[in-house]
């Protein structure tokens, strides 16, 4: 067992690497709330689906403690449903760019007063995140289990709102697929899916100006989106806000406008886990609509598939255009669910030379932008570096679609990359140098899910790290 403060014993890889996770989970925790951040110096807020990802990791050791994150994220939920991408810790005060700069309680009628808020929202990986809580809490007893259906006969209704507020102001009526505003709804900020977009973003005169603080946390700024990158980011901001975060007004407006398909799968993995928990719930009616939802969102992931590989393209809503660029996100239908002869050619594409089988990777894992690509770039945030949470993803979607095998190789690739360093928030592909910020919450949580997760682990002999 570790608490915060004190380091793990060196006890052999699998056990050294939960319980360090375990330690990093317990030092990046509010002291007077246990809800952890993302990452105390670089991000010291509660990211939306940072927190989803967080909460599975939480719930292997402490299912109660899993919930409580989830119940702090979900404060910041607005009026309309919208759950931000940011719930700002009113302590921490060095981060850019922080409430102040959004505005939202003075502008938009949905957003709460306190806790004080981001503008933009994530994608909704919580539905899948309470899912897991439910089911690790089953494996920790039957006080347990008892206490994590009385808590979701609580969020559960949360769960349904956010939903309801994607499908009624989000998804685009033509293509299917869940429409963005920003990079920043996609969590995938710099990546090259997002360049023609931003290419037509023209930054107004009027952009208030600003001193960036993220750089000053990493070692090499080239990590980092560049200046002008951030311009952008700030004026799709800017444009928000003169929109009151009006949805129908920025459907409408904004400089932004794209289909997002990574978003979208994800929305339509969450859809069934929450249809599952409407049935532990007991809400009538309620499985069929969001299974419904899960179906339409699934069918529009395949809708902008390659015919030939299964690799998928987010959609330009202002041109109509496809984005095809070769990033993780091209591995969309393993997420939403894709037909055994789609997910077929896709597991092939995944281990194969432009992907986690490219020759010159330090472990066989996909970057977040193809080796092969014109447009990658190793120590780039989205624009090259292998993320954990990404591998994780991969593997749970994998898992879950009847590809074991698949999933255990990138499991296992995976726990070699976080043995003997810092949980860093994403890695040099060839290297393997740990990059961004070190310590990272969703990196120590995905950890403990692979090794103290689901019976498909082989690991579960491994006692629970505790905070």
């Amino acid at each position: 067992m570790t608490t915060p403060g004190q380091e793990p014993e060196d006890t052999g890889s699998d056990v050294r690497t939960a319980a360090r996770a375990g330690h990093v989970l317990g030092t990046n925790a509010r002291s007077e709330d246990q809800v952890v951040t993302a990452a105390p110096d670089l991000y010291p807020h509660q990211w939306s689906w940072d927190t989803a990802f967080i909460a599975i990791g939480l719930a292997q050791m402490d299912a109660s403690l899993a919930q409580r994150n989830l119940d702090a994220l979900f404060t910041g939920q607005w009026a309309n449903g919208m759950v931000p991408h940011i719930v700002f810790d009113p302590h921490a005060r060095d981060y850019f760019p922080g409430p102040e700069r959004w505005g939202c309680a003075a502008l938009a009628a949905s957003a709460p007063d306190q806790p004080q808020t981001s503008g933009i929202c994530q994608p909704p990986l919580h539905a899948v995140a309470a899912k897991a809580v439910v089911e690790a809490a089953r494996q920790q007893g039957t006080a347990q289990e008892s206490s994590a259906r009385d808590w979701l006969k609580g969020f559960y209704p949360k769960l349904v709102a956010w939903h309801r507020f994607l499908v009624r102001e989000r998804v685009d009526p033509k293509s299917g697929l869940v429409m963005i505003f920003h990079g920043w709804e996609s969590g995938m900020d710099n990546s090259p899916r997002w360049d023609a977009p931003y290419s037509a973003v023209e930054v107004g005169a009027t952009l208030p100006p600003y001193q960036r603080r993220d750089t000053r946390h990493v070692a090499d700024p080239s990590m980092r989106p560049t200046d002008r990158e951030y311009d952008r980011y700030l004026w799709l901001v800017e444009e928000a806000k003169q929109a009151g975060y009006d949805q129908a007004v920025l459907a409408e407006s904004s400089s932004f406008r794209v289909g997002d398909v990574f978003f979208t799968a994800i929305f339509a993995a969450a859809n069934e886990d929450l249809a599952d928990l409407s049935e532990l719930v007991g809400a009538a009616g309620g499985a069929d609509e969001l299974r419904n939802w899960a179906r339409r969102a699934r069918e529009a992931v395949q809708q902008v598939a390659d015919p030939k590989t299964g690799l998928t393209a987010d959609l330009d809503l202002r041109t109509g255009q496809k984005l095809e660029t070769e990033t993780v996100a091209g591995f969309s239908p393993l997420i939403a669910g894709a037909p055994p002869e789609m997910r077929e050619s896709l597991v092939a594409e995944l281990f194969g030379p432009r992907w986690a089988g490219h020759p010159g990777l330090r472990w066989p894992l996909p970057p977040s932008t193809s080796p092969g690509s014109v447009d990658f770039r190793p120590r780039s945030y989205w624009r090259g570096p292998v993320w954990p949470c990404m591998s994780w993803l991969l593997s749970w979607a994998l898992r879950r679609s009847g590809e074991p095998d698949a999933a255990e190789a990138l499991r296992l690739a995976s726990l070699k990359q976080l043995e003997g360093v810092d949980f860093a928030e994403y890695y040099e592909p060839f290297t393997g140098t740990p990059l961004g910020s070190l310590r990272q919450s969703w990196t120590a949580a995905v950890a403990l899910e692979w090794l103290c997760g689901p019976a498909t682990s082989p690991r579960q002999d491994l006692e629970r790290p505790g905070l």
